[in-house]
């Protein structure tokens, strides 16, 4: 084999599991799941969040905001030039944007935000960009504006394409502030009787966990815009079944876990920020993403941008799925080792 040939492989698990009720303005369906991973009590355990759901007449999940973001880094001669620079940039945003905007029919400038550093100014543009999760869309419309800053700036310096004020990647508070990707909200009440018979514990007993779990020990342990406890798992299990970069969950993992109660019943939802996905682009063609898109509905003729949202609220979903059967099982003792030695390696516990 050549290398540069990829190796296009099935080395990765995959199961479907639900059907998960999902309502709301985006999804109003039962969809199957699919997760590729190697941590099989994943399968099961949201799974059990599934069901409940069935039960509960659905979870409701809402995108509040979605956006791509790149942004680049160039240098003035001294902080005066950087400071008539940036608000000269802002005065002719327009011209900007129709520079950015021809690189894409899909291309949509939202937001400029601009900080500066000494003589650098970080420049962060944030898109629309239609079905792409957009990483390479915002990138070549960056460079677009680049050219453009460079041209009629003649006293501005390149520095970088990309000066990490995205910020792609990597943990930071900034996505969650300004947004990267799709901000979506997903919530679900559990009646008493229903945590007792799916789930093995309270209502009570979650609501506690949560705070002295994901709150105060993600607090303890420096967490970074996030209080959850495994959103990583069905992520990464959710985009490598549908074709997704997997790399984002790094952002896509900072989330928040919400869990009160309200009369006698749970009231539990999950906010992510950074839901990084698209049913548009690099990986999609591949047989079993095309399945599993297709499966969920995300390649069906509607309008630019509608099907990567949907792909978003289901993403949400597993991932609430997940959270809220393995915080269940966190609240008896001995519950999550049992399960991981009962399902990974086949034997009872001693």
């Amino acid at each position: 084999m050549a290398k540069d040939e990829p190796i296009l492989t099935a080395g990765i698990p995959m199961k479907a599991v639900g059907p998960v009720r999902i309502t709301g303005p985006v999804v109003d369906d039962e969809v199957m799941i699919p997760l590729a991973t190697f941590e099989s009590p994943l399968w099961p355990s949201t799974d059990r969040g599934a069901k409940v759901s069935c039960q509960c007449g659905g979870i409701t999940a809402v995108v509040i905001d979605d956006r791509m973001t790149r942004s680049i880094l160039v240098e003035a001669r001294g902080v005066s030039d950087a400071a008539a620079f940036m608000g000269e940039l802002n005065a002719r945003r327009d011209e900007l944007a129709a520079e950015m905007q021809s690189t894409s029919r899909f291309a949509e400038l939202i937001d400029i935000h601009t900080q500066i550093v000494g003589s650098l100014v970080y420049i962060r543009f944030e898109m629309k960009t239609g079905d792409a999760a957009g990483h390479n869309m915002v990138t070549a419309a960056a460079d677009r504006a680049m050219q453009w800053i460079l041209a009629e700036f003649p006293n501005m310096k390149y520095v970088s394409i990309s000066g990490n004020y995205c910020t792609d990647k990597k943990a930071s508070a900034v996505n969650g502030i300004l947004g990267r990707g799709k901000y979506v909200v997903a919530e679900l009440t559990v009646p008493r009787k229903t945590c007792s018979r799916f789930l093995k514990t309270t209502p009570e007993q979650i609501v506690e966990l949560n705070v002295k779990k994901n709150l105060l020990g993600t607090m303890l342990a420096g967490g970074v815009r996030s209080a959850n406890a495994h959103f990583a798992n069905m992520l990464l299990g959710f985009y490598l079944a549908t074709g997704q970069d997997a790399a984002n969950i790094v952002e896509g993992s900072q989330g928040f876990v919400f869990a009160d109660m309200r009369d006698d019943a749970l009231y539990f939802s999950v906010t992510l920020p950074n839901i990084i996905v698209g049913t548009a682009g690099s990986g999609k063609d591949l047989a079993f993403v095309e399945e599993n898109l297709r499966m969920l509905g995300c390649l069906e003729q509607r309008a630019a941008g509608a099907n990567a949202r949907r792909l978003a609220v289901i993403a949400a979903a597993a991932v609430l799925c997940g959270e809220l059967s393995l915080l269940a099982a966190q609240t008896n003792p001995g519950e999550l080792m049992d399960a991981h030695l009962r399902l990974e390696r086949r034997k009872p516990r001693k």
